[in-house]
Formats: structure tokens, sequence, C-alpha cells
């Protein structure tokens, strides 16, 4: 699984990008599935964290989620990201 994280108007500190890591790190019992993970953090006025992950069999999942501050926009999106792929995962053992 290669993983991508982008900062866009601000850095990215190291506590801020290990915080991300040790999240990403909750879908690890799917990166078999999953081929990319791209993630976008921007800050304009409040935070806003992007992932878009491109599964094996061509799928792409696009998620996005706020927040004033970067560590629960961080939350909210490794939770949806995980829901998002638990059902792609349900689905590609339904077709097989």
């Amino acid at each position: 699984m290669n993983i991508d994280i982008k900062a866009v108007h601000f850095t990215l500190k190291e506590d801020g990008r290990e915080y991300l890591n040790r999240k990403i790190a909750r879908i690890h019992n799917a990166e078999n599935l999953i081929v990319d993970l791209l993630v976008t953090l921007t800050h304009d006025r409040e935070f806003s964290a992007e992932a878009k992950v491109n599964f094996r069999w061509g799928v792409s999942v696009h998620v996005k989620e706020t927040g004033f501050d970067l560590n629960p926009a961080i939350d909210k999106l490794i939770d949806k990201l995980e829901m998002k792929i638990n059902k792609e995962k349900e689905k590609a053992k339904d077709v097989r």
C-alpha cells in the first residue's frame, strides 16, 4: 500500500505526521486490498482532511472531513474511511 500525505497552506509538523500514521495503522488490516492511499490536509480558516483510496479491483473511494483543529478532523476522516473500506470489502466478497 502506497501512502502519500500532502499538507496544503501549512507545514505538517512531525507530531502531526506521527498522529496521522498511528491513525492510518487502524486500516492496515485491509492493506492487501488497497493500492494507494492519498491524504491531503488543507488549512483555510478550518482544517480539511481528504483521503482517496484506490482498491486493487479498480474502485476509488473519496472521503472528506473538516474541523477547527487538525487532530479531530483526522479522527473523523479515519472513522469514515474505515467504514468505507469495510463496505467495499463486503461488496468485493459478495461479487466473488
